[in-house]
């Protein structure tokens, strides 16, 4: 059943991306997606009509849509190797303050210029390095007499909290409305000027953080039986859990540098992952990543759409559909969040 799941949600992702191309304030056909993407591919020639569209798929389109697969794919993944790690349904990527901190620096440059020497790269530089800070300080602060989950969700917690406050009294202060504005406005996720060079950074973290959590699949579902039923299993519960923690954090903050902070995604959709196919994470971690980059890529699609020409920021989109979805969940009687 799974392998035929992770087809249909190939299927479904190939599909998704043509869609994310073609639809948007300026639409572009089907069938012309279809061939300026075969034209790009294989380096086909385009013709002077063309110009305009295939400047439209490759430049904006594109990249963007292929940034929404992967923020969505990481996302998902990470939810469930951090749900995993601390034993908590409600844990998500964001739970260990990671993109708190990347906040700050995304907006200190916002705000305040800083790095202005980069130009288009400021904000994403100083996202990652604030997001790598403060992994650092929730690691530093957790890690006495070993990182347990009840630490790891009580630090990155009370992090989270001192990090957000940082980052509103920056746009509190700031003397630019517009900056202000633009800066909240990342806080809730978007994927607006996203670029080719946004993108392999993000794409390779993915893949090699992905691939590691599907080798330790085994090991994640000791863990979530609990410490001491991990360590009879021969699992190092300790060495394992800084591992995850590393690679985790890792993720998120490449993620957030090139998003913002997405909500709900990486923590509804392990949830609905376990629903279609039970809590066994090496089938989990191979359909999370299908099924997060389609949701992402519909959720920009919609943020694009919605409110033309203007854009809805991605977290508006994610909380509306996720809110209602985990409630449903939660009346639910044949779901047990974090599995049986």
């Amino acid at each position: 059943m799974t392998s035929k799941l992770c087809w249909a949600l190939g299927s479904a992702l190939a599909l998704s991306i043509v869609c994310g191309v073609a639809l948007g304030p300026v639409g572009v056909p089907f069938d012309d997606v279809v061939r300026l993407l075969r034209a790009g591919v294989t380096g086909g020639t385009i013709g002077a009509r063309d110009a305009g569209f295939y400047r439209i798929v490759w430049d904006i389109r594109l990249p963007r849509v292929l940034l929404a697969a992967v923020v969505g794919a990481g996302l998902a993944v990470v939810g469930v190797a951090i749900q995993a790690m601390v034993r908590n349904a409600l844990a998500d990527p964001y739970v260990l303050g990671i993109s708190s901190g990347a906040s700050v620096g995304a907006t200190a440059v916002a705000t305040t210029g800083l790095f202005a020497s980069l130009g288009v790269y400021a904000l994403s530089t100083a996202a990652f390095l604030s997001a790598l800070a403060a992994m650092a300080l929730v690691y530093l602060a957790a890690r006495k007499n070993g990182l347990t989950p009840l630490r790891l969700v009580l630090t990155g917690t009370a992090c989270a909290y001192g990090f957000s406050a940082i980052a509103m009294l920056l746009v509190f202060q700031s003397p630019r409305g517009e900056a202000a504005r633009a800066a909240m406005f990342w806080l809730l996720g978007s994927l607006g000027g996203v670029t080719w060079t946004s993108l392999p950074v993000a794409a390779v973290t993915v893949a090699a953080g992905t691939l590691y959590l599907r080798t330790q699949a085994k090991r994640l579902n000791a863990m979530s039986m609990g410490d001491e039923t991990a360590t009879t299993l021969g699992v190092d519960v300790a060495r394992l859990r800084k591992a995850l923690f590393v690679v985790t954090a890792a993720m998120t903050g490449v993620l957030v540098a090139v998003s913002g902070a997405v909500g709900f995604v990486g923590l509804m959709l392990p949830h609905l992952v376990r629903l279609a196919v039970g809590a066994d994470h090496r089938k989990v971690l191979a359909v999370a990543p299908l099924a997060g980059a389609c949701f992402l890529i519909w959720v920009d699609i919609a943020a694009r759409l919605l409110a033309a020409p203007e854009e809805l920021p991605l977290g508006v989109i994610t909380a509306a559909l996720g809110v209602p979805c985990f409630v449903f969940l939660m009346r639910g009687r044949g779901y047990v969040f974090g599995g049986r």
